[in-house]
């Protein structure tokens, strides 16, 4: 913990967010720039743009980020202060770490022809591509095989469902439980086809310094391979954008923070509706020894994962929704506001994160309390009317709805006022019959099969 941060993320939640530090600090951006450098200069020499390097040289090359530490990321820091300018100073490092081998005739192809923006679309490719890879999209599919565990145990058990807070007619708790899984795994499965886009084409995106020094070379080509090989054992994928300014337009990423967002959604509802049933005994808390529910209350076991997980899904969306606003903007052929923003997207991905696994610890201290479910369902029998007024309406029976409304709205009956309604109707013995047989725990429809779904 950095007990001076200013951010939670590096403060009281430092140790469980580290599994994106990897990616999101300043280190890992630096880390990411030399990755795009060194392959960029080699790409150079198996292109024949420059002499054919050995496979000692090529190892000495990607030794700069294979073993990038702390010590190196220091030294690029210091070279920035001289700087002022965070992509030069990679450059520099670059360089001066091959000016003492054998490729020291080679340091001036460091950075060939491309600006800054060509080094940091490609770095940001990378955090993106490997951090949803890595730790996000692991999250995401843990908590949707959570969710298929829950809705294939208590698939078939009744529960009231509420419409407008109101009783509605039954549902079972794991159909309830795949309604989320089944949104979850679409939109994952959308955030999983979004390639992300990726440009190394010069100052203003045309070549202009590419073409100039080498006019025989096809450029297009080139940046298109040297982006797509990174595809190579990859499940985000990049694909090659030709077309922008000095910027990569940003608009794949904003492609991934609305998935992000829609997810955070889904899973928002989700914690919300935990909650309520939390609240209504309908799921309860293991203890866990040494924990304090409330300061004062010691009786209290709080659903405080799923309260964390819902605050840090709506700051991650907030900020999902300004990078959607701002990213894709840029005056002219670019302007440098996009970069302190993006400097950020680690912010976002870090409370998304924090509301995985926060909701996942919820739902390994959650047990499900069937007694309760089915007793508050059978003191709801009035949800039965809509199975008795349709099975009238089939038998033309006249004015049946509202015949269930003058019986059960707004009054609180029991499941025997509503047996002396039947056996006062005009229909058949083998009808009263099979009206009779109808109860709030059978009347479920197809939720049991919906629920394995």
């Amino acid at each position: 913990m950095i007990k001076n941060a200013i951010n939670p993320l590096d403060g009281r939640y430092f140790e469980k967010t580290r599994a994106l530090a990897s990616y999101f600090s300043e280190e890992a951006l630096m880390k990411y720039r030399i990755v795009m450098e060194c392959k960029y200069l080699i790409a150079l020499s198996q292109n024949k743009i420059l002499r054919k390097f050995t496979s000692k040289e090529i190892k000495i090359i990607t030794n700069l980020y294979e073993k990038f530490d702390e010590t190196f990321y220091k030294e690029i820091k210091k070279i920035e202060v001289i700087t002022n300018h965070d992509v030069k100073a990679v450059e520099y490092f670059i360089k001066e770490k091959l000016s003492k081998t054998s490729l020291k005739d080679s340091v001036e192809w460091v950075h060939f022809a491309v600006t800054s923006e060509d080094t940091n679309n490609i770095a940001y490719a990378f955090i993106l591509s490997d951090s949803l890879e890595n730790v996000l999209i692991p999250s995401i599919s843990e908590i949707i095989s959570e969710l298929n565990i829950l809705a294939n145990k208590y698939k078939n058990l009744p529960m009231l469902a509420r419409t407008h807070g109101q009783s509605a007619s039954p549902t079972t708790f794991g159909k309830e439980m795949n309604v989320f899984r089944s949104r979850l795994e679409k939109q994952l499965k959308n955030l999983q086809k979004i390639k992300i886009e990726a440009k190394l084409n010069g100052a203003t995106g045309n070549y202009n310094a590419h073409l100039v020094a080498y006019p025989n070379i096809n450029w297009l080509e080139f940046s298109k391979k040297f982006i797509e090989d990174f595809n190579k054992n990859r499940k985000q994928k990049f694909a090659v954008n030709l077309n922008t300014t000095q910027i990569e337009c940003h608009d794949s990423y904003i492609e991934i923070f609305d998935a992000l967002r829609r997810i955070n959604s889904i899973l928002l509802d989700f914690n919300q509706d935990m909650w309520r049933y939390i609240s209504d005994n309908w799921v309860t808390q293991k203890p866990k020894a040494g924990e304090i529910g409330s300061s004062t209350m010691p009786h209290k076991i709080n659903p405080i994962d799923f309260e964390n997980s819902e605050g840090n899904l709506g700051l991650a969306n907030a900020l999902f929704e300004f990078f959607a606003r701002k990213l894709p903007v840029s005056r002219l052929q670019r302007d440098l506001s996009d970069s302190t923003v993006e400097r950020t997207l680690g912010t976002a991905f870090g409370h998304s994160y924090l509301a995985y696994i926060s909701l996942l610890k919820g739902l390994s201290k959650i047990k499900v309390n069937e007694n309760k479910i089915r007793e508050d369902l059978n003191a709801h029998p009035e949800v039965i009317a809509e199975a008795i007024q349709t099975i009238l309406r089939r038998e033309e029976v006249k004015f049946p709805y509202e015949k269930l409304k003058n019986l059960t709205r707004g009054k609180q009956v029991a499941l025997e006022d509503i047996h002396k309604f039947i056996k006062t109707l005009d229909v058949s013995n083998k009808i009263k019959t099979e009206l009779l047989a109808i109860t709030p725990e059978n009347y479920l429809g197809l939720a049991s099969k919906l629920a394995s779904k």
